[in-house]
């Protein structure tokens, strides 16, 4: 297999593991509003948990809506143009705009996530949840994830130049 190959199965796979988090997501916020309106009861660590798998979802989901090409996009005219052309856009694009925020995405949020991870960080709410350094470093993993998909849709945009 392919180094590619190799990245962008397991883009996909980040993108199931997001796919599947949705549910537990929905079934969260139900039990959630059932406590608080049938209860009148609620728990600072199942509100915190929503935030946190929300924020996974999105995350994990990034990178594999990259590989799909399921952005949103302000397309005025690309749409019209040649795949040549949309190939020659999107490989400056990616060049001149994502990788560069990548970067610079894993550089920010790798500080951000060694800080939370050197005071342990958890939250401040009596019963919210310990450990908020995971879901920081998270932060990590998706501009990595979306830096290896930048450049392998730039080989294959590549390839599209020279077929």
């Amino acid at each position: 297999m392919q180094l590619n190959e190799l990245i962008e199965k397991f883009v996909r796979q980040a993108g199931m593991v997001s796919a599947w988090l949705n549910p537990l997501l929905v079934v969260l916020i139900c039990a959630d509003v059932l406590l608080r309106y049938l209860f009148n009861q609620s728990a600072n660590w199942i509100l915190e948990m929503e935030w946190h798998l929300f924020g996974m979802i999105f995350l994990l989901g990034s990178a594999y809506t990259l590989q799909e090409d399921k952005h949103v996009r302000v397309d005025v005219l690309y749409h019209r143009l040649s795949l040549r052309w949309q190939s020659v856009i999107d490989i400056i694009c990616t060049l001149v705009l994502l990788i560069p925020w990548c970067i610079v995405g894993i550089i920010t949020c790798y500080n951000y996530a060694s800080n939370s991870y050197y005071i342990l960080e958890g939250s401040p709410n009596p019963g919210g949840l310990p450990w908020w350094f995971v879901i920081k470093f998270l932060m990590v993993v998706c501009f990595v994830l979306l830096l290896l998909q930048s450049l392998v849709m730039i080989v294959k945009k590549i390839k599209n130049l020279t077929s």
